[in-house]
């Protein structure tokens, strides 16, 4: 045991900025990645839930919009179904040979982006999904159409029942970038990778690389779940109001039947104590 522990310190004395730089990469790929995947998933997500009224909407909209609804479709299913390291290969290796070469950063984020917005995708469109139909059918009688209705009603009340799934897809693509490494990026398994093959200290290098993972991972969740707090908002309201029929801010609390609590009593009088 004293080895292992004189062995990861001379491992991280001789490679400790490497692993340090090499999660700052893993960090960065998975933070652009699932911004601009959210995104993607977001405006699928939208898109596949546009309604096709067979009634009133002409016989073109209804097969563009199916043939919409069928290419999203196509895509979420392929990168869904497929490991993100054969993307990788696929898109980065597999485009050079129709003579299109993207540069190595270009293509990682790229790869993260479009698998994190497959998934995202299906997470927005069972967040609008589980909207009560009423937000829409009321802002439609109010005049809005489709994507005001989706701007203004229907995505900022989605937005906030998906937020655990955004945080979920933030971690899953901390962990996920480490497949990068197949095509060269410097994340920070490549960097454990490269500590291996110069001194062969498989157990130590691993032990560093997983404490780190765990740190970022932890700390993501954290964040997130602050993130999430703030969107709920204060827990207790104070009613403020200038109507005198009702209860001025602060002079009741919850009624009760014995209407004890309240410094007024519902026929107006003065409770009694």
């Amino acid at each position: 045991m004293q080895d292992f522990f004189t062995n990861c310190a001379t491992v991280l004395q001789r490679y400790g900025f490497s692993y340090l730089r090499g999660a700052g990469t893993t960090l960065l790929l998975a933070l652009v990645g699932t911004f601009f995947g959210c995104l993607i998933g977001f405006a699928v997500g939208a898109m596949q839930t546009i309604p096709v009224d067979k009634q009133r909407d002409p016989a073109w909209k209804r097969g563009l919009l199916h043939l919409l609804h069928g290419v999203l479709r196509c895509y979420v299913e392929l990168f869904r179904g497929t490991p993100m390291i054969v993307q990788a290969v696929f898109i980065y290796y597999g485009l050079m040979q129709f003579g299109v070469k993207l540069d190595m950063w270009a293509a990682g984020f790229l790869i993260v982006s479009i698998n994190t917005g497959a998934y995202m995708a299906e997470t927005v469109r069972g967040g609008i999904v589980s909207i009560d139909p009423g937000q829409t059918e009321g802002a439609m009688a109010i005049g809005m159409n489709h994507w005001q209705t989706m701007v203004h009603v229907i995505l900022p009340q989605a937005l906030r029942n998906i937020i655990p799934q955004i945080g979920n897809n933030f971690i899953i693509n901390i962990k996920d970038t480490s497949v990068l490494s197949v095509i060269s990026i410097t994340d920070l398994f490549f960097v454990h990778k490269s500590v291996v093959g110069a001194l062969y200290t498989y157990f130590e290098s691993a032990s560093i690389v997983m404490v780190i993972y765990l740190t970022m991972t932890l700390l993501a969740s954290y964040l997130l779940r602050l993130w999430e707090k703030a969107l709920d908002g204060p827990q207790n309201y104070d009613l403020n109001t200038t109507d005198t029929l009702a209860y001025t801010s602060g002079m009741y609390n919850a009624p009760d039947p014995n209407y004890e609590s309240q410094n007024l009593d519902m026929k107006g009088g003065a409770a009694h104590v």
